[in-house]
């Protein structure tokens, strides 16, 4: 079987078949990536959080989650390809599986990063993304906030309370909506409810994953901080860096009307 060397974007260099047989994803928003690059037949694994598409979500094989894989389960699926992500996957299991199986990782911070990747993942599969990154880089350009920029605060956890910091792709989303995010720390730092007081948001989302805020959880953070304007949103839209971003910016338009 013919070969070719590729580089990932945490810079590894992989050796591919030329053509993918056997694809499997660790990750949610790039499976449906590889769905919207007509990749029906080669993806043979998925997580069990790979909810899009429902047609997959339903059908095909699953191999545990994000952080906890099924390597037997991965094993026996024989993969020519596995597609991972720096953040959402272990590295511990990923230096696990490269020892058996080429596996190309993603690393994204931003809607640079998050092109690139969709760039290069269609490159590898041999697909055409052009379309579909026209139309996310068309959305984004014509994203434009009518309001003044707002200090937010962007929960994703709760107990306890975690939020997305700098360095992070909900980050640079937050910035696209014309919002400052108040957390300088970078990643996903732990706050308690006396530091979220103390950095005093102007608007604090609450997401819907990885952990499901409800109306309770606005109540309760609306009887601490009374003045800000507390809303659940859509977490895909913030995080999901595949071809969900050209749901994103009709999503962010009606968000900050």
């Amino acid at each position: 079987m013919k070969s070719r060397t590729v580089v990932d974007q945490i810079g590894r260099t992989v050796l591919i078949p030329t053509h993918l047989e056997r694809i499997v994803s660790l990750v949610p928003s790039q499976t449906e990536l590889l769905f919207d690059l007509g990749l029906g037949d080669q993806v043979v694994g998925i997580t069990k959080f790979c909810v899009h598409p429902e047609e997959w979500f339903r059908s095909k094989p699953r191999i545990g989650g994000t952080k906890k894989l099924n390597f037997e389960a991965i094993s026996a699926l024989k993969p020519d390809l596995i597609i991972a992500n720096k953040e959402e996957n272990n590295r511990e299991d990923i230096e696990q599986l490269e020892k058996i199986f080429p596996i190309w990782v993603s690393d994204i911070n931003d809607l640079d990063s998050a092109l690139e990747m969709i760039q290069k993942i269609a490159e590898i599969t041999n697909t055409d993304p052009s379309t579909l990154t026209e139309e996310i880089r068309l959305g984004f350009d014509s994203l434009k906030p009518t309001r003044p920029a707002q200090n937010a605060l962007y929960l994703i956890w709760k107990d306890p309370y975690m939020a997305a910091g700098s360095g992070t792709f909900i980050h640079d989303m937050l910035s696209r909506c014309g919002l400052e995010n108040v957390v300088s720390e970078t990643r996903y730092p732990e706050l308690s409810m006396q530091e979220i007081m103390t950095l005093n948001p102007e608007v604090i989302l609450l997401s819907s994953e990885p952990f499901p805020f409800k109306e309770t959880h606005v109540k309760e953070l609306q009887e601490l901080l009374p003045e800000a304007s507390i809303q659940l949103v859509d977490g895909e839209m913030f995080s999901w860096y595949g071809s969900r971003l050209r749901l994103a910016p009709a999503y962010f338009s009606k968000f900050l009307s």
